[in-house]
């Protein structure tokens, strides 16, 4: 039985706080609810809605907003060393990273207290420190929006870059994700501590040989410390990606600021993290009424209260001229901005 409901709030159902509202909404809860509500012909326009977490509403939605809620994690395959677990899109990301350690699986422990739902993490290819998705994913389902065939994309397929992949290109809005597979591992775990402040949180538990578990409690630890719960204070986490430069570029950039952090690339470009440029702009902490930059993290926009979503993209615009007038670098949203 699939209910539909008109003029419903979606302040709940995204990370931000925005109170928006959907013209239509609807819960799909199975494979075949979301088949039937796409299939729906009285409801031309759809959106699909999953955690909420990585998207900014600057506006009602004029459509019938489907909330994909599938649930289910099983394991599909499995030898001495790695597993196979196929995880339903409904899922809680980091309820999945816990659920792996209590099975002392491997690959998902950098990638604790990411915001969102499993089934949105292979659009964004989610990533931090040190770690993407990309690194454990095997496959993944999508129901296709038009023959309602539901499809599968090997790791090739899926065209996965920085914060990218082909879900956010060539397939955008052709298909909603519906499960993900990944390999972890269940014995010899590849641990990468050596990314951001990994290191200096297992020094300072005083933890020489880590777990995964270490490793994901101390991520943990650095993110409560530097990024604020949504639950708390609406945010959706980083807003902007961490701008990547050509060699030449960052020649240019390191000669006036030597001092800046950055990550080399195997490709031999260079990443700089662009909560550091906004610092450096004087921007962090800055306030427009209930729109403002994090006080503890730049590179994060929060709502104090009841900031719209047009108020933080118009303060999300000056951050972005601020940085370009400072350094010519040009940093772009990480955020999907819904109009």
């Amino acid at each position: 039985m699939i209910t539909i409901s008109q003029d419903h709030p979606l302040k709940e159902l995204n990370t931000f706080g925005i109170a928006a509202k959907a013209y239509y909404f609807a819960e799909a809860q199975s494979l075949g609810a979301l088949k039937e509500l796409l299939a729906l012909k009285n409801h031309p326009h759809k959106f699909i809605l999953g955690g909420g977490s990585n998207m900014l509403l600057t506006a009602d939605i004029d459509a019938l907003v489907i909330h994909v809620n599938l649930k289910g994690i099983r394991i599909v395959k499995e030898d001495d060393r790695y597993v196979q677990v196929k995880v339903m899109a409904g899922e809680n990301w980091h309820n999945l990273v816990l659920w792996t350690l209590d099975q002392n699986f491997g690959g998902l422990e950098n990638l604790s207290l990411i915001p969102g739902n499993t089934g949105t993490a292979p659009i964004q290819n989610i990533g931090a420190y040190g770690v993407e998705l990309k690194d454990s994913f095997v496959s993944c389902e999508a129901l296709n929006r038009t023959t309602l065939e539901l499809e599968e994309f090997t790791h090739a397929e899926c065209q996965f870059g920085y914060r990218d992949s082909i879900f956010k290109n060539t397939a955008k809005d052709r298909y909603v994700i519906t499960s993900v597979t990944f390999q972890l591992t269940k014995k010899d775990h590849v641990k990468h501590t050596t990314y951001g402040a990994i290191e200096g949180e297992l020094q300072k538990k005083g933890i020489k040989t880590p777990t995964i578990r270490d490793i994901s409690n101390a991520v943990i630890a650095i993110r409560s410390a530097k990024l604020p719960d949504p639950k708390d204070l609406g945010n959706s986490g980083s807003f902007f990606k961490n701008p990547v430069l050509s060699k030449e570029a960052f020649a240019r950039f390191s000669d006036h600021y030597p001092q800046a952090p950055h990550y080399a690339l195997p490709d031999g470009t260079f990443k700089v993290p662009a909560g550091w440029l906004i610092e450096q702009c004087g921007l962090k902490g800055k306030r427009k009424g209930d729109a403002g930059v994090h006080e503890r993290q730049a590179l994060v926009l929060v709502n104090h209260g009841n900031a719209t979503g047009q108020e933080i993209l118009g303060l999300a615009y000056e951050v972005m001229a601020a940085v370009q007038e400072k350094f010519n670098i040009t940093i772009s949203p990480e955020v999907n901005i819904i109009k």
